[in-house]
């Protein structure tokens, strides 16, 4: 009896992980558009708690810019 209820309980967790998927629960994609004196750092200081530098970090990484420069009506995604 208990080695039925092991091997049940092991197919079920097998079946669980290979039927498994993402949920999609994060929500839609936030995006900004660029207004004239924006900078990445003010976008990061207004839209990212802690340290700024991270914040312009993941938006260079998440709009896949080269440098720092941006300019006015640009729509950047918000990671």
């Amino acid at each position: 009896m208990f080695v039925r209820v092991v091997i049940v309980a092991v197919l079920a967790v097998f079946l669980w992980a290979v039927f498994v998927r993402d949920s999609g629960a994060r929500g839609p994609e936030e995006s900004y558009a660029v207004r004239a004196q924006d900078t990445l750092w003010s976008i990061a200081v207004a839209h990212y708690a802690g340290d700024p530098r991270e914040g312009v970090w993941e938006l260079r990484e998440r709009n896949h810019l080269a440098g720092v420069t941006i300019r006015p009506g640009q729509i950047l995604v918000l990671p």
